[in-house]
């Protein structure tokens, strides 16, 4: 076999790996700059089947990459360099491994002899991820490996991914190669080396083909007959857009059963559904109504009103059914249920029985549209505030739309005050671990992904934690709006019970006094602050019209939207 300089092995196993990828379905990668990771770097700047996107921050890439691959519904790839550019990526991996979106970390790292050693940038990388990414260690590239080994370890590595994998490639040096080659061009160059490939080169597809896992476990008629035999409701969780939850609906209509939906549900404001299902639990009368339920059909999971996890967890059930697309144990509270694991259109389109208690549940359709009346009038004809900016962004959604909500209260608002509409925009949020870290970066993934209008609806800390991330929105060439609630601090503690006012401001609002102004104009953002729902509503018409990122900040009180949402409660337990 023919001797090679370690910089061209190096590269050629790069873009074996990379090519390989884009075989198996990955169509973007996102790339911070760094020097061991040359190989896979200029690997996936000869790549054309892959798009690529860069970002001076590893934190902020690892969360547009998990953006990017909810939005696109495919495995994405990330490559850093050695040291703590890979740990920094640790929060978007959490978030990927709880919500289940497959993440391909590549990264460069020392060869063995240089760990542990007192060499710069070297750190302990394998197993860096704990038990939150799917591990696979690569040797240093060596002839004496030979390349059908690689291929076959990462198409094992890779297919029918659903969860982070990290991939490990420790490099020695030298790593830059004296001229940038193509794939094709470095098997020219090492022919008795690539001879065990030679096939997989002149053709497109991947070197070991697994094909689709499919696994559903349906109901037989039997079942689902003894099943419908009852009162039942369908609770709508967590479900992302591609599985087109409007099918629900259809289910719900042929069984005679209400729909309550959560605020990822996709159908959270869909006529056909029980939207204000919080704010029900709230009602007495609603509530004493609701609990006649004996029958419960979830799909997803992962709620966001604590009222309705506690309306589930304590009622008495006769029959409990969770369905599910993949194994998971989505249930803090331990329930004896019977899962089925099967995609929404399989379950839906199953042979479903008419429910012998069909329609039980009509009364629930006027208390929903009382609860939205009482919004209306006391939100949208009251004060300006953050429930008020939630309706109305919600109200000017369309099925040509995708929203963002961030973490903390402005996922609880919208779960809360959604109002009704027709049509629906696609609804995306980061609820694995629910941190506030992050969320730029991945409405910036979502917003890259598929090129539609977009608004990031986010918090005041929220935005702090994540300023950075504002560089990487200048690649959006869409309509991209970031609308940032800015209450000067954790508004959301106001509504938690901590014993004493002075700690709480101290300790867990942390007021800033800050505003976004300067931010916005230092990454050369377009930007409006508004006081009103009329200015509001101007600034929000003309981002839309914007191809590109713009910012809008919204000035309220650090009580106002914790006292609203008080008055409100009083409100809907006596209507």
């Amino acid at each position: 076999m023919q001797s090679q300089p370690t910089s061209d092995i190096n590269l050629l196993w790069g873009a074996l790996i990379l090519e390989e990828l884009a075989r198996l379905g990955v169509k973007h990668v996102c790339m911070a700059p760094g020097s061991r990771s040359t190989p896979l770097t200029l690997a996936a700047a000869a790549q054309s089947s892959l798009q690529s996107h860069l970002h001076f921050d590893e934190r902020g890439l690892g969360f547009m990459a998990l953006g990017l691959a909810k939005a696109s519904h495919s495995p994405v790839a990330i490559i850093t360099t050695s040291g703590t550019a890979v740990a920094n990526l640790y929060p978007a991996i959490i978030e990927a491994w709880l919500t289940q979106v497959p993440l391909i970390i590549l990264t460069g790292d020392r060869p063995p002899e240089l760990i542990g050693c007192g060499a710069n940038q070297a750190i302990n990388q394998p197993a860096i991820f704990a038990d939150y990414a799917k591990q696979v260690n690569l040797p240093t590239p060596d002839l004496a490996i030979s390349p059908n080994t690689l291929l076959t370890t990462i198409d094992e590595a890779v297919a029918n991914l659903t969860q982070p994998v990290h991939v490990n490639c420790m490099y020695r040096e030298p790593l830059y190669p004296t001229e940038l080659q193509s794939l094709g061009q470095l098997a020219q160059s090492m022919t008795d080396y690539v001879t065990p490939i030679t096939p997989w080169l002149n053709h497109s597809h991947p070197y070991t083909d697994y094909g689709l896992l499919a696994q559903t476990n349906l109901p037989s008629q039997d079942t689902m007959m003894r099943f419908a035999h009852g009162k039942g409701i369908i609770v709508a969780g967590t479900l992302p857009p591609q599985e087109n939850p409007k099918q629900i609906i259809e289910l719900a209509q042929k069984l005679g059963w209400p729909i309550v939906a959560d605020a990822q549900s996709q159908l959270r404001q869909h006529p056909s559904v029980i939207g204000h299902i919080d704010q029900l639990l709230l009602n007495p009368k609603a509530s004493k109504f609701i609990e006649q339920a004996d029958r419960i059909l979830v799909f997803g999971g992962r709620f966001i009103s604590k009222r309705l996890i506690s309306f589930i967890t304590h009622h008495q059930w006769h029959s409990y059914w969770q369905v599910l697309a993949n194994q998971q144990r989505l249930d803090p509270n331990h329930q004896s249920k019977r899962i089925w694991q099967a995609s929404i259109t399989a379950m839906c389109n199953n042979n479903w029985p008419r429910s012998s208690a069909a329609n039980w549940a009509l009364s629930l359709i006027e208390h929903n549209q009382n609860i939205e009346a009482l919004l209306t009038q006391h939100i949208d004809q009251s004060s300006f505030g953050e429930p008020q900016v939630v309706r109305q962004i919600a109200q000017q959604q369309s099925a040509l739309h995708q929203w963002f909500i961030g973490n903390s209260l402005p996922i609880r608002l919208y779960d809360m005050y959604a109002p009704i509409i027709c049509d629906l925009p696609d609804i995306y949020t980061n609820r694995g671990a629910s941190g506030i870290d992050g969320l730029i970066a991945t409405a910036t993934g979502v917003a890259l992904a598929n090129n539609q209008p977009t608004t990031l609806l986010i918090g005041d800390i929220s935005s702090l934690h994540d300023l950075n991330s504002l560089a990487m929105t200048k690649q959006v060439n869409s309509p991209f709006v970031i609308v940032i609630l800015n209450n000067d601090g954790g508004n959301i503690f106001n509504l938690l019970p901590v014993p004493n006012d002075a700690v709480r401001e101290q300790y867990y609002r942390l007021s800033h006094g800050l505003e976004f102004g300067y931010a916005a104009a230092m990454f050369d953002l377009p930007y409006n602050q508004v006081d009103s729902l009329s200015s509001f509503n101007e600034a929000y018409a003309d981002a839309m019209e914007y191809a590109g990122t713009s910012v809008i900040e919204v000035n309220v009180s650090p009580t106002q939207a914790s006292d609203q949402i008080k008055l409100i409660g009083q409100w809907v337990r006596q209507h």
